[in-house]
């Protein structure tokens, strides 16, 4: 799809709420946001995915939540797969998930990979990994790539959030130029104007997760970390 004015971007954008202290009456305008703008999915914290489902029940919205966030790689294997199957049952259709830096740089690949893996078979919905790219070397970027895929996760994504990294073409096109049959591209970071989205989008991303989402498509400038 050809990006030609603002409007366009709205079918790439996760419209993200994820912050302390979200009220039912915030969620709950956000999820109807997420449908009056024609983003793709609502993303927000897993206490709130029941009332976020039921408000887009019939929509073409998807309800989209993520876990061992927003300090990534702190949640055990076993947590964090029931913790996606609970998602999953109270409406959650998409899941990003941080994974564990720290295995990967200790050269645990099997076990960086079956924690993937381990979401990935509870949950039963695509799995989106936050791959964190600035903390890892580039040969860790390469492996992490591939066991991410070889666990079953669909989508990859650069970073969890703008204070990693402000989502950057080159990140994005070292993900779209790896990416097997099937596998996804997620851009977050920082998304707050409308140049920079469609770079992102032009570099291969075919998700946007940002919490400037109605700004970007009004064509104005705005500040979101995701």
């Amino acid at each position: 799809m050809m990006i030609s004015n603002a409007k366009d971007l709205a079918p790439y954008i996760q419209h993200t709420l994820i912050k302390v202290g979200i009220t039912r009456n915030q969620i709950v305008t956000h999820a109807e946001e997420a449908v009056r703008y024609g983003f793709a999915a609502a993303m927000v914290p897993g206490s709130w995915v029941a009332e976020v489902a039921e408000v887009l029940k019939g929509t073409d919205v998807a309800v989209a939540s993520a876990l061992d966030f927003p300090t990534v790689g702190v949640t055990t294997s076993l947590g964090k797969a029931r913790e996606a199957e609970s998602l999953v049952k109270l409406g959650a259709q998409q899941i990003d998930i941080g994974v564990q830096i720290g295995w990967l740089k200790s050269g645990l690949f099997d076990r960086f990979r079956d924690d993937i893996r381990g979401v990935v078979d509870a949950a039963g919905v695509p799995i989106k990994v936050m791959l964190e790219l600035p903390l890892l070397t580039d040969e860790e970027k390469e492996i992490a790539v591939e066991l991410s895929m070889e666990a079953g996760a669909k989508w990859l994504k650069n970073a969890s959030s703008g204070q990693i990294e402000t989502a950057h073409p080159a990140s994005i096109r070292f993900l779209a130029d790896r990416v097997r049959e099937g596998v996804k591209v997620k851009a977050s970071g920082a998304i707050t104007d409308f140049e920079q989205a469609v770079a992102l989008v032009e570099a291969g991303a075919q998700a946007l997760g940002t919490s400037a989402g109605i700004k970007l498509v009004s064509g104005e400038n705005a500040t979101s970390s995701y």
